[in-house]
C-alpha cells in the first residue's frame, strides 16, 4: 500500500513539474526549431512538454493552462509572448536575433559544450538567415529549387491542410531531426577530408581516396573539385569510387580492370559512367571487395595516367 501510495505521487509530482511550450498558431521555422531544442538539448526540463498555440504576439490566458494542469511557471513561450525566447521587442529590431537563436544562447549557458557543436550552430544560424529573409541574396534566388528547402516545404504544407498546428509542429521535430543528423555527417566530413584522406594526381585533375564510414565524404570531395573520389568503408569493407559528373572520365575501363582482379566483391558500373559501387543501402546482401585503398589507387593511376 505504501508503495503504491509513493508512486501516486510521483505520478503527481510529474504532473505538476511537466513543461507547457507556446508559440504560435501555423508554426514556421523559427518556432518549431526554438521548440526542437528545448525538447531536444533540454531534455531534463523540456523532454516531454506539453505545446499550446496562440496567436502571434500574444500568451496563452491562464485560464487555459489551468485547463492543462500545468503551474504557470512552468510555462515558455517561444517566437511569441515578447518573452526571453521570443525576439520581436523593438530594442531587439535590428539585432538579427531568432528566437532559436536566443534558446540556443540559453542552451551554451546551461551546457557549455553545445557551444563546440559546429553542426548544431550551423542549424541555428539557417534558421536564423530565413527568419530575416536571408534567401533573397542567395545566388538565383527566384529559383524555383528553394521550395524545396525545408521552410518552404512547411510553408506549403499550409495550404493543402495536410496538417494542425501540434502536427505541423512534429512534423518539423521529425525533419530538423534528420537535417542535424546530416550537419554532423557533413562537418565530420570535411574533418576527415583534412586530416585523413589520401590526394594523387592524374592526368586529368587530383583525386581523393579514404578509408572511412562517412559516405559524406565522397560528394564533399567532388565539390572540393577532385576528380575521382574513393571511399572504402573502414566497418563493412565495401569500395564506391565516383567521378565528377562534368568530368571527361568514364570509369567503364577501370570497371573492366577491376573484374579482372576481384572475383569476390560485388560491383555494379552505372551506365552513366561516373559510379563504380561495392556496397550501397539501396543494394542489400553485397560482398564486400577484397580490394585494398591503395590498389584501387594504383589501378586508376594505371587506366587514367599517373600526372
Amino acid at each position: 500500500m505504501k508503495a503504491f501510495v509513493v508512486s501516486c505521487l510521483c505520478c503527481i509530482l510529474h504532473i505538476m513539474t511537466r513543461k507547457l511550450i507556446v508559440t504560435h498558431h501555423a508554426p514556421d521555422l523559427d518556432a518549431i526549431g526554438a521548440s526542437w531544442l528545448l525538447k531536444s538539448f533540454d531534455t531534463q526540463h523540456y523532454g516531454d512538454a506539453k505545446f499550446a498555440f496562440v496567436n502571434p504576439g500574444q500568451t496563452i490566458d491562464s485560464s487555459e493552462i489551468s485547463k492543462l494542469q500545468i503551474s504557470s511557471e512552468d510555462v515558455v513561450h517561444v517566437d511569441t509572448g515578447l518573452g526571453k525566447f521570443d525576439h520581436h521587442q523593438p530594442e531587439r529590431g535590428h539585432d538579427h536575433s531568432s528566437a532559436s537563436s536566443l534558446v540556443h544562447d540559453y542552451l551554451c549557458h546551461l551546457h557549455p559544450e553545445l557551444s563546440n557543436d559546429h553542426a548544431l550552430g550551423l542549424l541555428v544560424d539557417f534558421i536564423t538567415e530565413i527568419d530575416h529573409f536571408g534567401e533573397i541574396y542567395w545566388p538565383e534566388a527566384n529559383h524555383f529549387r528553394y521550395n524545396f528547402m525545408l521552410h518552404q516545404i512547411i510553408r506549403g504544407l499550409e495550404f493543402v491542410e495536410l496538417h494542425n498546428d501540434d502536427s505541423q509542429l512534429h512534423f518539423g521535430f521529425t525533419c530538423l531531426d534528420g537535417v542535424y543528423a546530416a550537419l554532423i555527417q557533413h562537418v565530420r566530413a570535411r574533418e576527415i577530408l583534412e586530416t585523413k584522406a589520401q590526394y594523387f594526381p592524374i592526368k586529368l585533375g587530383e583525386c581523393m581516396a579514404v578509408e572511412t564510414r562517412n559516405d559524406d565524404t565522397l560528394k564533399l570531395a567532388q565539390q572540393y573539385g577532385s576528380i575521382i573520389a574513393i571511399r572504402k568503408d573502414t566497418a563493412q569493407g565495401h569500395i564506391r569510387i565516383k567521378a565528377r559528373p562534368d568530368a571527361e572520365i568514364d570509369l567503364k575501363a577501370l570497371a573492366d580492370e577491376i573484374s579482372l582482379v576481384d572475383s569476390e566483391g560485388t560491383w555494379y558500373y552505372h551506365p552513366g559512367g561516373k559510379m563504380l559501387i561495392n556496397g550501397s543501402k539501396k543494394h542489400h546482401n553485397q560482398n564486400p571487395s577484397p580490394l585494398s585503398l591503395e590498389q584501387v589507387i594504383e589501378l586508376i593511376k594505371k587506366i587514367y595516367g599517373n600526372k
